[in-house]
């Protein structure tokens, strides 16, 4: 049910309470009260109808309504009730939040009454109701206050609950997608390039299977031991998802790395520059899959003979440099790059990739580790 049409209904239920109660003598204004006729049971009608117009324009409404119980009173019909609607009026406008509108009315309606009273022959009678009328409309308006004080405190709460909520649907769509990029680099960079290396072998294996078949198995045997390395690193990328403080792959593991690249035909010189210290896992596994991901390159792009891979220590930084003497620029775009380049951004590193000084490509990235 709208608004509208449960003030109406507030009216009409006002307008029998007010009516019920005049007949019943339920308030008594003093010995000078008059039998209620039709003109004063108008008063009260109109008065109580107003109701229905306090939430659309509250100070219209309560004007008449407080204009009906002056009137009212002015003609010394019985009893008080053509002032509450008044009343409902000036509290509705202090719960709206136009507070010096519902103390304007209200003081405007006690001047009004007040006013009759003092010119009245006789004074208002001991008990009568209306000498509480000021009682009931600072009553009002503080009631009003504190009642738009209260929903704009739960207004205010309930935003915040939904701000909190909207952070944390944010944060966790946020924090799938840092993961599905993880995943996503781990699994190319880790397979890349042993299946890299599968490729190279094979072919190697196919050229050499009539005229050299002792090199053939050499080269099948290389194929099968990088198989099972591809296999393990595919273990230790699904183990670090089931556990993420577990980190395998490091500079450690360059020496193994530098051999399988030997294997697929490579000439590799490994250089370690500087006084090694414990990195950071982050910075170590990102160093790691950054100098994997420039040999496979090297091996998949680049045609060429000759590798260097160095690693340079110097605290609280790390450099990784990958050269070759092969061609640059002779692979399509692709996400090898991208991923190194990302890897290094996001532990507060650079990298930077293009043609050597002396020709072939170099690969560098300089890792915070602090």
């Amino acid at each position: 049910m709208d608004s509208r049409r449960i003030d109406a209904l507030v009216a009409v239920g006002a307008l029998v309470a007010i009516v019920s109660g005049t007949y019943a003598n339920l308030s008594w204004t003093g010995p000078l009260e008059r039998p209620l006729d039709p003109a004063g049971l108008t008063l009260l009608t109109i008065s109580a109808l107003s109701l229905a117009f306090r939430r659309t324009t509250p100070l219209t409404a309560g004007i008449v309504a407080a204009a009906c119980g002056v009137l009212y009173y002015a003609a010394h019909y019985p009893g008080v009730f053509t002032a509450a609607p008044a009343l409902a009026s000036i509290y509705t406008l202090a719960v709206l939040g136009r507070r010096r509108a519902a103390i304007w009315l209200a003081a405007g309606l006690a001047v009004a009454m007040y006013g009759l009273m003092a010119l009245a022959a006789d004074d208002p009678a001991p008990g009568s109701s209306m000498t509480l009328l000021s009682g009931w409309l600072v009553a009002m308006v503080v009631l009003g206050e504190m009642t738009r004080r209260g929903r704009a405190y739960l207004r205010a709460v309930e935003q915040r609950a939904e701000e909190a909520e909207r952070t944390r649907e944010e944060a966790a769509l946020r924090r799938a997608g840092e993961e599905r990029l993880w995943i996503a680099q781990e699994l190319h960079d880790s397979l890349t390039h042993s299946i890299s290396v599968i490729n190279v072998q094979t072919a190697l294996a196919i050229e050499l299977l009539d005229r050299r078949p002792e090199r053939a198995r050499e080269a099948l045997a290389a194929i099968k031991e990088s198989g099972r390395e591809a296999m393990a690193e595919l273990r230790a990328t699904l183990g670090v998802l089931r556990h993420p403080d577990e980190v395998e792959a490091g500079l450690s593991g360059l020496p193994r790395l530098v051999s399988r690249a030997e294997g697929a035909g490579l000439r590799v010189a490994y250089t370690v520059s500087g006084e090694p210290y414990a990195l950071p896992p982050e910075v170590d596994r990102a160093a790691y899959r950054i100098a994997q991901e420039a040999l496979t390159n090297v091996l998949r792009h680049a045609g060429a003979a000759a590798v260097t891979v160095a690693v340079e220590y110097d605290h609280p930084r790390v450099v990784v440099r990958v050269e070759n003497d092969g061609e640059p620029g002779t692979a399509g775009p692709g996400m090898g790059l991208i991923g190194m380049r990302e890897r290094a951004v996001a532990l507060g590193g650079s990298l930077t990739a293009g043609p050597g000084e002396t020709g072939g490509f170099t690969v560098r990235a300089e890792l915070v580790a602090a």
